[in-house]
């Protein structure tokens, strides 16, 4: 619903829902790849299914942290309660179940299983109509402007792991913040920016250099110290991401006009990784405006 940790397309009008646009939905375009993919699909206020499109072939889901969207010491046994601080500048991991409006017996049910000492991951596996309830319930991390503002302010005016109810034009929610962060940074660095910091010794020390394009094209035209991520083998390096780099580096993504940099770039946030730079314009305008010995295509 809200979100999902997939790398999954942009979503059909019929699957999309509450979150308002939590990453924009970019087309990843490569020479031969022409599907369009979102790593979450902007929700609409029209639709109460949400996201999870399929993908033609279906991606391995990526978890912001583990495996199991429930974190370690995070899904312990939440207490409910009704909302009751807003947070510029954060963002939460959240987790929730929806059930239908008229559905009342159900949810006085299931906050009475809540209080109990159930968790709520597994209730949403049970229960819940969202299509999150194939990852327990798991939106990842949501920040501000990117929900419906019902379900925002109730987000954003939760304690740490207690459980509360909201009710939005979907249906009840009851919705858990497992932890929270200051809002990570993405922004574009212009090539002339890149080109000194290429030149700097300790650069390839302090950051790491993500190339998403495919083979063929790394081979006609590179830059030193980039690894390679193929874009179209995003189910191989995707769940594996947070252990093959350092969520706490300086990260610059490139590709070869800026777009699917761009769409990977969004997606690590999701992942974790604090500090992010899109390579404006790709190795092209690289190319182009700071280091005319490598080769255009």
């Amino acid at each position: 619903m809200l979100r999902a940790p997939h790398f999954p397309p942009m979503a059909s009008t019929a699957r999309t829902a509450l979150r308002l646009s939590l990453i924009p939905a970019l087309s990843f375009s490569s020479p031969s790849l022409s599907r369009s993919i979102s790593t979450s699909p902007p929700l609409s206020a029209s639709s109460p299914h949400h996201l999870l499109p399929p993908l033609g072939r279906k991606l391995k889901p990526v978890q912001p942290t583990s495996p199991h969207p429930r974190l370690s010491g995070a899904g312990i046994s939440a207490s409910f309660s009704s909302q009751s601080s807003s947070g510029n500048g954060r963002e939460l991991l959240v987790q929730h179940l929806l059930i239908k409006e008229n559905d009342l017996n159900l949810l006085l049910e299931l906050q009475q299983k809540i209080s109990a000492g159930e968790d709520l991951s597994d209730l949403a596996v049970e229960y819940s109509i969202c299509p999150s309830k194939e990852q327990g319930g798991m939106l990842g991390w949501v920040r501000k402007g990117q929900m419906v503002p019902e379900f925002e302010e109730a987000a954003f005016s939760a304690p740490i792991n207690k459980v509360i109810k909201c009710k939005t034009k979907f249906g009840w929610h009851l919705l858990q913040v497992l932890s929270e962060r200051e809002e990570s940074v993405l922004q574009d660095i212009q090539p002339n920016e890149l080109h000194v910091k290429m030149h700097d010794p300790s650069f390839p020390e302090e950051a790491q250099l993500i190339d998403v394009r495919e083979p063929d094209e790394v081979a006609k035209a590179s830059l030193p110290g980039f690894q390679v991520f193929p874009l179209r083998q995003f189910g191989s390096w995707g769940p594996e991401i947070t252990t093959k780099l350092d969520t706490e580096k300086d990260t610059y993504v490139m590709c070869h006009h800026g777009m699917r940099s761009l769409q990977v770039a969004n997606w690590l946030q999701t992942q974790g990784f604090k500090r992010v730079f899109n390579v404006s314009g790709g190795i092209h305008e690289y190319a182009v405006k700071a280091d005319p010995s490598i080769p255009t295509y």
